[in-house]
């Protein structure tokens, strides 16, 4: 594992619970964010810093040794914030990376670069993306700058296309999508454990019966994701004991986000 490993997006949902559990896999880590993320705790170094500042990225990147990027807007919004924090601060963060050396990212992107998949379709991640909005689509850009990184610099990544992070799953949609904490946690330390990895892309998804995405491409990664949706099934079988099959965010995959309208 790295000696100083970075997490981007530290004041965030994954980033705040990733913060805890990756302490422990490495020598330092190094928490940031645009948001305040607190104090330092033993064994941490916190940096305030935007990924659209190319600056402080350089300044970020600075003796690392791995990076578990969460950072970015999270959900969909305008252009022009997806334009400056998932686009180009992304490739801020790749050209920092580039220069201090830094050979392996794992980078946070999303179920919404395949949202208009049917959910009564399984996939895999050579399928045609097909993105449910502006958001995706700057999660669809980070896997193919990803990809150019790789195979122009040799930095490996591991791109995340991750579903629904919660405690527990909340509607009948996320006995599908759903990925626990401790799969999320697992996920993250086999992306970067894995002797090589090129550039992967796998679905951070558990180990859910209902699954809609097959994730055998990505198996050298040697994650095994132990949780399961499906141990809330009835009872959130019983919330939605039908389903209105006109509505397309019960027929597509990325759910309420193929409804967004351009902000």
């Amino acid at each position: 594992m790295a000696q100083r490993l970075l997490l981007t997006g530290a004041a965030g949902n994954i980033g705040r619970d990733l913060r805890i559990r990756l302490a422990a896999h490495c020598q330092a880590l190094r928490v940031s964010d645009a948001a305040d993320v607190g104090p330092a705790r033993p064994g941490e170094e916190c940096v305030t810093a935007r990924l659209e500042d190319a600056q402080a990225m350089d300044q970020l990147l600075a003796g690392v040794d791995a990076v578990v990027h969460m950072g970015g807007v999270p959900e969909e919004r305008s252009f022009e914030s997806i334009l400056a924090a998932n686009i180009v601060g992304l490739r801020n963060l790749y050209e920092a990376a580039r220069r201090h050396g830094v050979r392996r990212l794992v980078v946070a992107s999303s179920l919404h670069v395949t949202g208009f998949y049917r959910q009564d379709e399984v996939i895999d991640a050579s399928v045609p993306p097909r993105p449910d909005g502006y958001y995706a689509i700057s999660k669809l850009y980070g896997e193919n700058l990803g990809r150019y990184y790789f195979d122009r610099f040799g930095i490996e990544t591991v791109s995340l296309r991750i579903g629904s992070y919660r405690v527990e799953p909340l509607t009948r949609r996320e006995l599908s999508s759903w990925i626990s904490a401790d799969d999320m946690e697992r996920l993250v330390l086999a992306s970067l454990r894995a002797p090589v990895v090129g550039h992967t892309i796998v679905y951070g998804v558990s180990a859910n019966t209902s699954s809609w995405w097959d994730n055998r491409s990505a198996q050298h990664l040697g994650y095994q994701p132990q949780d399961d949706a499906s141990a809330h099934a009835a009872r959130l079988n019983a919330l939605e004991p039908t389903l209105d099959l006109n509505n397309p965010a019960t027929v597509f995959q990325g759910g309420l986000f193929v409804l967004n309208e351009p902000l």
